[in-house]
């Protein structure tokens, strides 16, 4: 059973002139208790948008939300405004990929973790305070009883990403929520600071619903993966799949772009070209301007995301030929 279900999401927001911005085209998918689905992309592909209209932190208007957003069958986008805050502060958690800017400067992190808990669990100053000094020692910060009296900016980005992560488990979230949680990190502490995502979910049965652009990071924490261009799914696999052979050219040039100890000797593949601008997207795929098997076809009708054997799915016109051809 679905803990999370998202069907038909779309998100615009006012563009120039008269056209909308359409950030998010459509996209449906599904999250399992105890799984990680990562949603895998450039920037500018509506990963971050489709996670904050899932979170219910995005300000309508200007933007315009619609389809369905269910957490255990309970549908979250028709929900009071007020009944809503309390589902996504209290059953999803988020951590932002800004550590420094969603935690608030003239608080000490130990304050801030604990008005979450008074407010939101009616604890006491005393038991906020002990509550909030486990929170901290639970992300692993070294003397966490007096670490709780510092500011922000007295962490390093690595501990204040930490800190993050526990603001965002503090209320035991069935759904965890991870944009980009590693950006800006150096790669020690970004294998730091997933494995502390992993063991908590690990030990919390908790969902992970991660974006992201790394395909590392994909490879070691992800169970599923959605990649997405230009607001919609492109692809839908297990991370065993994606990897073993994409069924899409854009995941298929993704993977052709990260490096390999085996292929030094090798110049590294690009994408050519730039996303679309969502304002203004082409006829047909939005992906045909930069791909390498784009035909007639291609150019003029947008490919919807079609099954494929296994529980996969891709919207490619060539979706059959591309999976054969990576299985060879």
């Amino acid at each position: 059973m679905a803990l999370l279900e998202v069907e038909d999401l779309r998100v615009s927001f006012p563009g120039p002139g008269s056209a909308p911005v359409r950030a998010v085209n459509g996209v449906s998918l599904a999250l399992e208790p105890g799984r990680t689905l990562a949603i895998l992309g450039e920037s500018g592909s509506g990963k971050s948008v489709t996670a904050q209209a899932v979170m219910g932190i995005l300000d309508t208007p200007p933007a315009q939300v619609s389809g369905s957003v269910r957490l255990r069958g309970r549908e979250l986008l028709t929900l009071p405004p007020k009944r809503r805050d309390k589902v996504s502060g209290e059953e999803i958690g988020m951590v932002f990929q800004d550590a420094m800017a969603a935690l608030n400067p003239v608080y000490t992190v130990g304050e801030q973790l604990s008005e979450l808990l008074r407010v939101r669990r009616g604890l006491s100053r005393s038991d906020a305070r002990r509550r909030a000094v486990e929170l901290v020692d639970r992300v692993r910060i070294p003397a966490a009883k007096d670490r709780v009296r510092d500011y922000p900016h007295q962490f390093s980005g690595g501990m204040r990403q930490r800190i993050m992560i526990a603001l965002a488990i503090a209320l035991e979230p069935a759904v965890l929520i991870a944009d980009e949680p590693t950006t800006a990190l150096d790669v020690t502490v970004q294998a730091q600071v997933m494995e502390l995502i992993a063991e908590i979910q690990r030990d919390s049965g908790m969902a992970l619903l991660l974006i992201t652009h790394d395909l590392g990071v994909v490879a070691e924490v992800a169970d599923d993966v959605a990649v997405m261009y230009a607001g919609r799914i492109v692809e839908r696999a297990t991370v065993e799949q994606i990897f073993a052979g994409p069924a899409h050219p854009y995941a298929e040039g993704l993977l052709a772009s990260m490096p390999r100890v085996d292929r030094r000797d090798e110049e590294l593949y690009a994408i050519p070209g730039a996303p679309p601008n969502p304002a203004r997207l082409p006829a047909g795929c939005p992906f045909h301007l930069r791909c390498p098997r784009a035909d007639d076809t291609c150019r003029a009708t947008l490919p919807p995301l079609s099954p494929l054997p296994h529980g996969r799915a891709s919207a490619c016109h060539h979706r059959e030929e591309l999976l054969h051809v990576s299985h060879r």
